[in-house]
């Protein structure tokens, strides 16, 4: 399995020495859980933006109905300078 070498301050390492403890699990359990938490939050924050972009242009027409004031304006409704 390929591997990362990680570098932390000794304050950091203090730390993590700390909250492995304390869970009852290594140091490299502990990296490996919160690097595959942030992996999966990563995807899932994709997914939903790729969800709200596949909602709002499928309800394009009703958001520009509702907030009008939020439309880019047409041409030739440009501000006069």
């Amino acid at each position: 399995m390929p591997a990362l070498n990680v570098e932390f301050s000794d304050r950091e390492l203090e730390d993590l020495r700390q909250i492995a403890k304390e869970r009852g699990t290594s140091m490299k359990a502990l990296v490996r859980e919160a690097a595959a938490a942030d992996i999966a939050r990563h995807r899932a924050l994709q997914e939903g933006a790729e969800a709200f972009r596949r909602f709002f242009t499928a309800h394009a027409d009703e958001f520009a109905a509702a907030f009008p004031e939020d439309e880019p304006p047409s041409k030739g409704e440009g501000r006069a300078a």
